[in-house]
Protein backbone atom coordinates (compact mmCIF):
# COMPACT_ATOMS: atom_id res chain seq x y z
CA UNK A 1 0.00 0.00 0.00
CA UNK A 2 1.59 3.07 -1.13
CA UNK A 3 1.30 6.25 0.99
CA UNK A 4 -0.82 8.06 -1.16
CA UNK A 5 -3.76 5.21 -0.55
CA UNK A 6 -2.85 5.70 3.27
CA UNK A 7 -3.83 9.43 3.18
CA UNK A 8 -6.97 8.59 1.40
CA UNK A 9 -7.80 6.07 3.83
CA UNK A 10 -7.10 8.23 6.73
CA UNK A 11 -8.69 10.52 4.63
CA UNK A 12 -12.11 9.08 4.20
CA UNK A 13 -12.00 8.30 7.90
CA UNK A 14 -12.01 11.84 9.18
CA UNK A 15 -14.73 12.79 6.73
CA UNK A 16 -16.48 9.55 7.87
CA UNK A 17 -16.57 10.85 11.16
CA UNK A 18 -17.30 14.16 10.20
CA UNK A 19 -20.86 13.05 8.74
CA UNK A 20 -21.62 10.93 11.56
CA UNK A 21 -20.77 14.06 13.86
CA UNK A 22 -23.31 16.21 11.61
CA UNK A 23 -26.27 14.06 11.31
CA UNK A 24 -25.79 11.64 14.53
CA UNK A 25 -25.62 15.35 17.03
CA UNK A 26 -28.72 17.09 15.45
CA UNK A 27 -30.82 12.94 16.01
CA UNK A 28 -29.40 13.02 19.66
CA UNK A 29 -30.67 17.00 20.48
CA UNK A 30 -33.91 16.16 18.87
CA UNK A 31 -34.63 12.31 20.57
CA UNK A 32 -33.49 14.51 24.21
CA UNK A 33 -36.52 17.53 23.16
CA UNK A 34 -38.39 14.66 22.20
CA UNK A 35 -37.89 13.01 25.56
CA UNK A 36 -38.54 16.13 27.53
CA UNK A 37 -41.61 16.92 25.23
CA UNK A 38 -43.71 13.14 26.87
CA UNK A 39 -41.60 13.53 30.07
CA UNK A 40 -42.77 17.08 31.20
CA UNK A 41 -46.23 16.66 29.61
CA UNK A 42 -46.08 19.47 27.38
CA UNK A 43 -49.65 19.24 25.59
CA UNK A 44 -50.78 19.00 29.23
CA UNK A 45 -49.87 22.99 29.89
CA UNK A 46 -53.20 23.65 27.66
CA UNK A 47 -55.74 21.28 29.39
CA UNK A 48 -54.33 22.99 32.39
CA UNK A 49 -54.36 26.27 31.98
CA UNK A 50 -56.89 28.04 32.78
CA UNK A 51 -58.18 31.77 31.67
CA UNK A 52 -60.17 32.76 34.20
CA UNK A 53 -57.74 32.72 36.97
CA UNK A 54 -54.98 34.30 34.48
CA UNK A 55 -57.16 37.34 33.76
CA UNK A 56 -57.82 37.82 37.63
CA UNK A 57 -54.54 37.44 38.17
CA UNK A 58 -53.39 40.15 35.56
CA UNK A 59 -56.42 41.85 36.68
CA UNK A 60 -55.83 42.49 39.94
CA UNK A 61 -52.33 43.14 39.30
CA UNK A 62 -53.10 46.80 38.49
CA UNK A 63 -55.74 47.81 39.64
CA UNK A 64 -57.76 46.99 43.07
CA UNK A 65 -61.15 46.60 44.08
CA UNK A 66 -63.46 47.71 46.47
CA UNK A 67 -65.94 44.72 49.46
CA UNK A 68 -69.15 45.55 50.09
CA UNK A 69 -69.79 42.71 52.54
CA UNK A 70 -73.58 42.37 54.41
CA UNK A 71 -72.92 39.75 57.64
CA UNK A 72 -76.16 37.90 56.80
CA UNK A 73 -76.71 36.76 60.88
CA UNK A 74 -76.48 40.31 62.13
CA UNK A 75 -77.19 42.68 59.51
CA UNK A 76 -74.12 44.78 59.51
CA UNK A 77 -73.19 45.65 55.85
CA UNK A 78 -69.08 46.97 55.79
CA UNK A 79 -67.63 48.02 52.99
CA UNK A 80 -63.49 47.89 52.44
CA UNK A 81 -60.73 48.26 50.01
CA UNK A 82 -59.17 44.82 48.74
CA UNK A 83 -61.22 43.52 52.01
CA UNK A 84 -58.68 44.60 54.38
CA UNK A 85 -59.69 46.24 58.03
CA UNK A 86 -56.99 48.90 57.49
CA UNK A 87 -59.15 50.06 54.25
CA UNK A 88 -62.95 49.95 55.70
CA UNK A 89 -64.66 52.72 54.87
CA UNK A 90 -66.04 54.22 58.71
CA UNK A 91 -69.64 53.21 59.55
CA UNK A 92 -71.99 55.28 57.28
CA UNK A 93 -69.56 56.25 54.85
CA UNK A 94 -69.33 54.66 51.73
CA UNK A 95 -68.31 55.51 48.00
CA UNK A 96 -70.87 57.22 45.53
CA UNK A 97 -71.64 54.17 43.73
CA UNK A 98 -72.90 52.20 46.94
CA UNK A 99 -76.32 53.70 48.46
CA UNK A 100 -76.62 53.19 52.36
CA UNK A 101 -79.98 53.22 53.70
CA UNK A 102 -82.22 51.71 56.31
CA UNK A 103 -84.52 49.97 53.95
CA UNK A 104 -81.28 48.28 51.94
CA UNK A 105 -77.94 48.97 50.52
CA UNK A 106 -78.15 49.77 46.57
CA UNK A 107 -74.64 48.77 44.73
CA UNK A 108 -74.54 50.11 41.49
CA UNK A 109 -71.95 47.99 39.35
CA UNK A 110 -72.01 50.18 36.28
CA UNK A 111 -73.92 49.09 32.74
CA UNK A 112 -76.99 48.69 34.32
CA UNK A 113 -76.49 46.21 36.91
CA UNK A 114 -77.82 47.00 40.39
CA UNK A 115 -77.64 44.79 43.40
CA UNK A 116 -79.91 45.14 45.88
CA UNK A 117 -79.40 44.05 49.78
CA UNK A 118 -83.06 43.85 50.73
CA UNK A 119 -84.71 43.03 54.03
CA UNK A 120 -84.74 39.52 55.29
CA UNK A 121 -81.14 38.73 53.70
CA UNK A 122 -82.72 38.91 50.64
CA UNK A 123 -80.51 39.71 47.81
CA UNK A 124 -81.31 40.71 44.40
CA UNK A 125 -79.08 40.98 41.00
CA UNK A 126 -80.60 43.15 38.10
CA UNK A 127 -78.70 41.82 34.60
CA UNK A 128 -79.68 43.86 31.86
CA UNK A 129 -80.52 41.17 28.50
CA UNK A 130 -80.34 38.82 31.23
CA UNK A 131 -83.18 39.37 34.33
CA UNK A 132 -83.20 39.62 37.72
CA UNK A 133 -81.56 37.16 39.90
CA UNK A 134 -82.97 36.72 43.59
CA UNK A 135 -80.72 34.90 46.44
CA UNK A 136 -82.39 34.21 50.34
CA UNK A 137 -79.46 32.77 52.47
CA UNK A 138 -81.05 30.90 55.48
CA UNK A 139 -80.39 28.01 58.11
CA UNK A 140 -81.11 26.06 55.32
CA UNK A 141 -78.35 27.20 53.03
CA UNK A 142 -78.95 29.57 49.77
CA UNK A 143 -82.37 28.90 47.92
CA UNK A 144 -81.79 30.71 44.72
CA UNK A 145 -84.19 31.85 41.95
CA UNK A 146 -83.02 32.68 38.21
CA UNK A 147 -84.35 33.60 34.93
CA UNK A 148 -85.58 30.43 33.15
CA UNK A 149 -83.72 29.36 30.64
CA UNK A 150 -79.82 27.61 30.35
CA UNK A 151 -78.07 28.68 33.69
CA UNK A 152 -74.82 30.69 31.67
CA UNK A 153 -71.55 29.61 32.53
CA UNK A 154 -70.86 32.41 34.88
CA UNK A 155 -73.33 31.80 37.50
CA UNK A 156 -72.18 29.13 39.83
CA UNK A 157 -74.84 27.46 42.11
CA UNK A 158 -75.45 25.37 44.44
CA UNK A 159 -77.51 24.26 47.98
CA UNK A 160 -75.14 26.27 50.13
CA UNK A 161 -73.53 29.13 47.49
CA UNK A 162 -74.58 31.09 44.75
CA UNK A 163 -71.65 32.83 42.81
CA UNK A 164 -72.17 35.23 39.76
CA UNK A 165 -69.36 36.56 38.13
CA UNK A 166 -69.41 39.60 35.70
CA UNK A 167 -67.44 41.80 34.05
CA UNK A 168 -68.97 44.62 36.22
CA UNK A 169 -68.29 42.64 39.61
CA UNK A 170 -68.96 39.39 41.55
CA UNK A 171 -71.73 38.55 43.59
CA UNK A 172 -71.58 36.09 46.45
CA UNK A 173 -74.16 34.49 48.39
CA UNK A 174 -73.51 32.13 51.47
CA UNK A 175 -75.49 31.23 54.47
CA UNK A 176 -73.65 33.28 56.51
CA UNK A 177 -72.39 36.27 54.51
CA UNK A 178 -73.51 38.38 51.11
CA UNK A 179 -70.44 40.15 49.02
CA UNK A 180 -69.89 42.10 46.28
CA UNK A 181 -66.61 43.79 45.04
CA UNK A 182 -65.89 46.03 41.76
CA UNK A 183 -63.00 46.08 40.39
CA UNK A 184 -61.40 50.06 39.50
CA UNK A 185 -57.90 50.85 37.83
CA UNK A 186 -55.27 51.68 40.04
CA UNK A 187 -53.75 51.09 43.31
CA UNK A 188 -56.13 52.96 45.77
CA UNK A 189 -54.79 53.79 49.51
CA UNK A 190 -51.29 54.19 47.73
CA UNK A 191 -50.44 57.74 49.14
CA UNK A 192 -53.32 57.90 51.86
CA UNK A 193 -55.36 56.00 53.90
CA UNK A 194 -59.14 56.73 54.26
CA UNK A 195 -57.91 58.01 57.84
CA UNK A 196 -55.83 60.33 56.40
CA UNK A 197 -57.65 64.01 55.95
CA UNK A 198 -55.21 63.99 52.29
CA UNK A 199 -56.85 61.13 50.99
CA UNK A 200 -58.73 61.96 47.63
CA UNK A 201 -57.07 65.17 47.14
CA UNK A 202 -55.75 66.04 43.96
CA UNK A 203 -52.18 67.13 43.17
CA UNK A 204 -52.36 70.91 43.26
CA UNK A 205 -54.63 70.56 45.96
CA UNK A 206 -51.71 68.91 48.16
CA UNK A 207 -49.42 71.56 46.49
CA UNK A 208 -51.96 74.08 48.13
CA UNK A 209 -51.53 72.38 51.44
CA UNK A 210 -48.16 71.98 51.79
CA UNK A 211 -47.38 75.43 50.76
CA UNK A 212 -49.47 76.47 53.90
CA UNK A 213 -46.81 74.12 56.10
CA UNK A 214 -48.39 70.95 55.95
CA UNK A 215 -45.60 69.25 53.81
CA UNK A 216 -44.69 67.35 56.96
CA UNK A 217 -47.96 66.58 57.71
CA UNK A 218 -48.60 65.03 54.21
CA UNK A 219 -45.59 63.59 53.96
CA UNK A 220 -45.94 61.68 57.29
CA UNK A 221 -49.61 60.28 56.06
CA UNK A 222 -47.29 58.90 53.28
CA UNK A 223 -44.79 57.21 55.14
CA UNK A 224 -47.11 55.71 57.67
CA UNK A 225 -49.45 54.21 55.15
CA UNK A 226 -51.04 51.47 57.31
CA UNK A 227 -52.01 49.71 54.03
CA UNK A 228 -48.82 50.39 51.50
CA UNK A 229 -46.41 50.38 54.38
CA UNK A 230 -43.85 52.73 52.44
CA UNK A 231 -41.14 53.13 55.53
CA UNK A 232 -41.22 49.04 55.97
CA UNK A 233 -40.63 49.06 52.21
CA UNK A 234 -37.93 51.36 52.22
CA UNK A 235 -36.24 49.74 54.87
CA UNK A 236 -36.40 46.35 53.44
CA UNK A 237 -34.52 47.70 50.31
CA UNK A 238 -32.03 49.28 52.52
CA UNK A 239 -31.23 45.60 53.92
CA UNK A 240 -31.81 44.06 50.62
CA UNK A 241 -28.82 46.36 49.36
CA UNK A 242 -27.01 45.87 52.67
CA UNK A 243 -27.06 42.15 52.52
CA UNK A 244 -25.58 42.21 49.00
CA UNK A 245 -23.38 44.61 49.76
CA UNK A 246 -21.70 42.90 52.83
CA UNK A 247 -21.98 38.89 51.82
CA UNK A 248 -19.94 40.38 48.42
CA UNK A 249 -17.35 42.87 49.95
CA UNK A 250 -16.47 40.43 52.65
CA UNK A 251 -15.82 37.23 50.27
CA UNK A 252 -13.78 39.44 47.97
CA UNK A 253 -12.00 40.36 51.63
CA UNK A 254 -11.32 36.41 52.82
CA UNK A 255 -10.84 35.55 49.39
CA UNK A 256 -7.86 37.77 47.76
CA UNK A 257 -5.31 36.12 50.98
CA UNK A 258 -6.27 32.73 49.87
CA UNK A 259 -6.04 32.94 46.32
CA UNK A 260 -2.12 33.41 46.56
CA UNK A 261 -2.38 30.06 48.21
CA UNK A 262 -3.98 28.50 45.43
CA UNK A 263 -2.01 30.23 42.52
CA UNK A 264 1.82 28.31 41.71
CA UNK A 265 3.27 30.86 41.19
CA UNK A 266 3.05 32.62 44.77
CA UNK A 267 2.75 28.71 46.83
CA UNK A 268 5.70 26.20 45.08
CA UNK A 269 3.55 23.48 47.97
CA UNK A 270 1.23 21.48 45.69
CA UNK A 271 -0.45 20.14 48.84
CA UNK A 272 -1.18 23.84 49.62
CA UNK A 273 -2.64 25.07 46.51
CA UNK A 274 -4.68 21.61 45.81
CA UNK A 275 -6.50 21.94 49.47
CA UNK A 276 -7.14 25.63 48.86
CA UNK A 277 -8.59 24.60 45.93
CA UNK A 278 -10.73 22.17 46.81
CA UNK A 279 -11.71 24.63 49.64
CA UNK A 280 -12.88 26.81 46.89
CA UNK A 281 -14.86 24.41 44.87
CA UNK A 282 -16.64 22.97 48.20
CA UNK A 283 -17.69 26.90 48.99
CA UNK A 284 -18.68 28.02 45.63
CA UNK A 285 -20.00 23.74 44.71
CA UNK A 286 -23.14 24.48 46.92
CA UNK A 287 -25.85 27.24 46.25
CA UNK A 288 -26.35 30.24 48.01
CA UNK A 289 -29.50 29.20 49.09
CA UNK A 290 -28.44 26.11 50.61
CA UNK A 291 -26.19 27.69 52.52
CA UNK A 292 -28.62 29.99 53.67
CA UNK A 293 -31.17 27.10 55.00
CA UNK A 294 -28.07 25.09 56.68
CA UNK A 295 -27.09 28.97 58.49
CA UNK A 296 -30.69 29.85 59.18
CA UNK A 297 -30.95 26.58 61.52
CA UNK A 298 -27.51 27.46 62.63
CA UNK A 299 -27.97 31.08 63.78
CA UNK A 300 -31.51 31.69 62.96
CA UNK A 301 -32.99 33.97 60.22
CA UNK A 302 -31.90 37.66 59.45
CA UNK A 303 -30.23 39.44 56.89
CA UNK A 304 -26.58 39.12 58.20
CA UNK A 305 -27.71 35.11 57.62
CA UNK A 306 -28.31 35.99 54.02
CA UNK A 307 -25.27 37.86 53.97
CA UNK A 308 -23.40 34.90 55.68
CA UNK A 309 -24.54 32.83 52.38
CA UNK A 310 -23.35 35.16 50.01
CA UNK A 311 -20.02 35.34 51.64
CA UNK A 312 -19.93 31.86 51.46
CA UNK A 313 -20.87 31.43 47.75
CA UNK A 314 -18.88 33.95 46.86
CA UNK A 315 -15.53 33.23 48.25
CA UNK A 316 -15.29 30.35 46.57
CA UNK A 317 -16.04 32.10 42.90
CA UNK A 318 -13.62 35.06 44.26
CA UNK A 319 -10.79 32.12 45.12
CA UNK A 320 -11.44 30.41 41.31
CA UNK A 321 -10.93 33.64 40.09
CA UNK A 322 -8.39 35.69 41.85
CA UNK A 323 -6.31 33.22 41.62
CA UNK A 324 -6.11 32.45 38.17
CA UNK A 325 -5.66 36.71 37.46
CA UNK A 326 -2.47 35.96 39.87
CA UNK A 327 -1.11 33.08 37.68
CA UNK A 328 -0.78 35.48 35.15
CA UNK A 329 0.52 38.32 36.39
CA UNK A 330 3.84 39.66 34.91
CA UNK A 331 6.85 38.58 36.41
CA UNK A 332 8.97 41.51 35.31
CA UNK A 333 7.23 43.98 36.96
CA UNK A 334 7.70 41.69 40.68
CA UNK A 335 11.26 41.54 39.70
CA UNK A 336 11.81 45.25 39.44
CA UNK A 337 9.46 46.18 42.44
CA UNK A 338 12.16 43.44 44.34
CA UNK A 339 15.19 44.80 43.08
CA UNK A 340 14.77 48.01 44.34
CA UNK A 341 15.12 45.95 47.82
CA UNK A 342 11.36 45.74 48.83
CA UNK A 343 9.99 43.03 51.19
CA UNK A 344 7.83 40.27 49.84
CA UNK A 345 4.60 42.25 51.09
CA UNK A 346 5.81 45.41 49.67
CA UNK A 347 6.10 43.11 46.79
CA UNK A 348 2.88 42.11 46.48
CA UNK A 349 1.51 45.50 47.30
CA UNK A 350 2.94 47.72 44.43
CA UNK A 351 4.22 44.79 41.58
CA UNK A 352 1.10 42.35 42.12
CA UNK A 353 -2.20 44.08 43.58
CA UNK A 354 -1.86 46.86 40.55
CA UNK A 355 -1.94 44.40 38.42
CA UNK A 356 -4.73 41.90 38.93
CA UNK A 357 -7.01 45.20 40.22
CA UNK A 358 -9.02 45.37 37.06
CA UNK A 359 -9.98 42.07 37.42
CA UNK A 360 -10.77 42.22 40.60
CA UNK A 361 -12.95 45.24 40.76
CA UNK A 362 -14.59 44.06 37.32
CA UNK A 363 -15.79 41.21 39.26
CA UNK A 364 -16.81 42.52 42.71
CA UNK A 365 -19.28 45.08 41.34
CA UNK A 366 -20.20 42.32 38.52
CA UNK A 367 -21.09 40.19 41.88
CA UNK A 368 -22.34 42.73 43.41
CA UNK A 369 -25.23 43.37 41.03
CA UNK A 370 -26.07 40.15 40.23
CA UNK A 371 -25.91 39.56 44.42
CA UNK A 372 -28.70 42.55 44.54
CA UNK A 373 -31.02 39.84 42.64
CA UNK A 374 -30.56 36.51 44.57
CA UNK A 375 -30.22 38.73 47.93
CA UNK A 376 -34.07 39.23 47.70
CA UNK A 377 -34.47 35.42 47.12
CA UNK A 378 -32.22 34.91 50.08
CA UNK A 379 -34.20 37.22 52.26
CA UNK A 380 -37.41 35.17 51.36
CA UNK A 381 -35.91 32.72 53.35
CA UNK A 382 -34.04 34.42 55.86
CA UNK A 383 -36.80 36.60 56.62
CA UNK A 384 -35.48 40.09 55.93
CA UNK A 385 -35.64 42.24 52.73
CA UNK A 386 -37.60 42.99 50.17
CA UNK A 387 -37.84 39.29 49.33
CA UNK A 388 -39.54 38.54 52.43
CA UNK A 389 -42.13 41.31 51.70
CA UNK A 390 -42.65 39.48 48.42
CA UNK A 391 -42.78 36.55 49.40
CA UNK A 392 -45.93 37.43 52.70
CA UNK A 393 -47.53 39.36 49.65
CA UNK A 394 -47.65 36.34 47.34
CA UNK A 395 -48.60 33.63 49.95
CA UNK A 396 -52.08 35.35 50.90
CA UNK A 397 -52.90 34.86 46.80
CA UNK A 398 -55.22 37.89 47.05
CA UNK A 399 -52.29 40.82 47.38
CA UNK A 400 -51.31 40.90 43.48
CA UNK A 401 -50.90 44.55 42.95
CA UNK A 402 -48.59 44.42 46.25
CA UNK A 403 -46.50 42.01 44.57
CA UNK A 404 -46.53 44.26 41.37
CA UNK A 405 -45.53 47.07 43.26
CA UNK A 406 -42.54 45.00 45.07
CA UNK A 407 -41.69 43.09 41.57
CA UNK A 408 -41.43 47.40 40.04
CA UNK A 409 -39.11 48.47 42.97
CA UNK A 410 -36.94 44.93 42.87
CA UNK A 411 -36.63 45.83 38.71
CA UNK A 412 -35.60 49.77 39.83
CA UNK A 413 -33.12 48.35 42.40
CA UNK A 414 -31.28 46.35 40.30
CA UNK A 415 -31.27 48.53 37.52
CA UNK A 416 -29.92 51.44 39.82
CA UNK A 417 -27.19 49.41 40.78
CA UNK A 418 -26.41 47.89 37.43
CA UNK A 419 -26.12 52.00 36.71
CA UNK A 420 -24.16 52.30 39.90
CA UNK A 421 -21.58 49.41 39.37
CA UNK A 422 -20.99 50.66 35.60
CA UNK A 423 -20.45 54.51 36.52
CA UNK A 424 -18.02 52.60 39.99
CA UNK A 425 -16.66 50.33 36.72
CA UNK A 426 -15.23 53.49 34.59
CA UNK A 427 -14.31 55.45 37.40
CA UNK A 428 -12.13 53.05 39.20
CA UNK A 429 -10.81 50.64 36.39
CA UNK A 430 -10.97 52.45 33.11
CA UNK A 431 -10.59 56.16 34.89
CA UNK A 432 -13.32 57.38 32.61
CA UNK A 433 -15.43 59.95 33.39
CA UNK A 434 -18.92 59.39 35.09
CA UNK A 435 -20.74 60.69 31.69
CA UNK A 436 -18.59 58.46 29.40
Amino acid sequence: MTATDTLKIEANALFSRKRMMSFGLPVVVMAYLTYIFFSFDVLGLSTRFDIDNARALVADSYSYKTHVTRDNRSGEVTIAIEGERKGTYEAGVSPDWVSLANSGTVIDLGGGHVVTFGQDNLVSYSIPDYGVILAQPGAGGVRAQLPSGDVPSWINASKNRLTVTTDEGRLTVTRNRTEVFRYFMGWELFFFTLDSPYHGMGFFELAGHAMNGEATAIWHDFWTNKMWRHADVAWAIFETILMAFLGTMGAAIVALPMAFLAAKNFTPLMIVRQATRRLFDFFRGVDALIWTIVLARAFGPGPLTGALAILITDTGSFGKMFSEALENVDQKQIEGIQSTGAKPLQRYRFGVIPQITPVLLSQILYYLESNTRSATIIGAITGGGIGLLLTQAMITQKDWEEVSYYIVLIILMVMAMDWASGWLRRRLISGGSADS
